[in-house]
């Protein structure tokens, strides 16, 4: 696959945002992939919002991932879902989604990478680039782990973790095809203005 843009935007309820209304809010703003992630939702109020997001994204030509839950994403036809090295085995996602339906997983070092490139995801993440961030992370993985990474797959790599329109640039500059960001957009002032920034970065690197 082929990010549609460096920026992969992320609808998280961190910044106190209804996930529905915050998926509208990046989409106008541009946004053209989207993860969907509630963690501290209920399977019920989860499934919902997946179903209200959907067609939003479809009317805009945009895709809409889900995170972790597989069920979900096949229940609200979601574009695909993005599953974590805790969560249901890449094979077994598959199985259960289908050829049609985009994967992306979570790694954390070369072999991982290399074992998700292997079982057919289509994408992966790879992190915590920096410390901080939503998760607080103490031992960042770095530009230089990210490097490593790109040497060794030939995967889309998404980079996750700490990220800001200020280091995002260094970010796509090291290998990343995109970059997952939460806490810049989400508590930004204006989180229009946010993302039609991080989005001017794609024009000036001529992406």
């Amino acid at each position: 696959m082929k990010m549609p843009s460096h920026f992969y935007a992320m609808i998280d309820p961190t910044g106190g945002h209804e996930p529905v209304e915050l998926a509208r809010m990046l989409i106008e703003a541009g946004a053209r992939i989207l993860q969907l992630r509630l963690k501290d939702l209920c399977a019920r109020d989860f499934l919902a919002a997946a179903r209200a997001i959907v067609p939003i994204c479809r009317a805009a030509g945009a895709q809409l991932i889900i995170n972790d839950r597989v069920d979900i994403a096949m229940l609200s036809e979601a574009d695909g879902v993005h599953v974590g090295q805790g969560d249901l085995p890449l094979d077994a996602a598959r199985k259960l989604v289908g050829p049609n339906r985009l994967i992306g997983v979570s790694t954390h070092s070369v072999d991982q990478a290399r074992a998700a490139e292997a079982g057919g995801a289509d994408y992966i993440g790879f992190g915590a680039i920096y410390s901080g961030g939503l998760k607080d992370v103490k031992n960042a993985q770095g530009l230089s782990r990210l490097q490593e990474v790109r040497r060794a797959v030939r995967l889309p790599i998404v980079a996750i973790g700490g990220i800001t329109e200020a280091t995002m640039p260094g970010v796509i500059e090291a290998g990343a095809d995109a970059a997952a960001i939460i806490t810049d957009v989400v508590r930004a002032p204006d989180l229009r203005a946010k993302v039609r920034s991080l989005l001017a970065l794609d024009a000036a690197a001529g992406a």
